[in-house]
């Protein structure tokens, strides 16, 4: 089975559910175009894969595709286990991983909507190498 994006999810804010959208556009060195993650620094852009959210979901919560902020919701790459500096292509997108999981100072709105967040444990952040467009069914494939 090939790896592939599940949903595409943005918000203006961040520490917030992000909500699907048909399409996002990734900038070069940026990010997401209208999301709060984007700038110039290495969490640029946020993974997290399916099959973490579905381990959430067996214990009872009601929760999706962009309900732990990610930007990109992923399936059939296990992307906690890639390394610092791994390279992930959508499309003409050229994602570089730069931080596997993340430690939350504070619990944020994620967490007492939600009851519980995968994403410090299993989400994994990269920047953004090449830019373009990346929908929802495109394949991801490592470089």
């Amino acid at each position: 089975m090939s790896a592939s994006v599940v949903a595409v999810n943005i918000s203006r804010n961040k520490g917030e559910r992000k909500k699907a959208a048909p399409e996002v556009h990734l900038r070069e060195n940026f990010g997401i175009i209208g999301d709060g993650h984007a700038g110039d620094w290495h969490r640029q852009v946020s993974l997290l894969a399916q099959e973490s959210i579905d381990k959430m979901v067996q214990l009872g919560l009601s929760v999706g595709a962009g309900d732990f902020a990610e930007n990109i919701t992923t399936r059939g790459i296990d992307l906690m286990h890639l390394p610092i500096g791994a390279r992930l292509g959508i499309g003409p997108v050229v994602l570089e991983i730069s931080q596997i999981g993340k430690e939350c100072h504070t619990r944020c709105a994620i967490y007492y909507q939600a009851g519980d967040c995968v994403m410090p444990k299993e989400g994994v952040f990269a920047t953004v190498i090449s830019g373009g467009v990346v929908r929802p069914d495109d394949e991801i494939e490592l470089l």
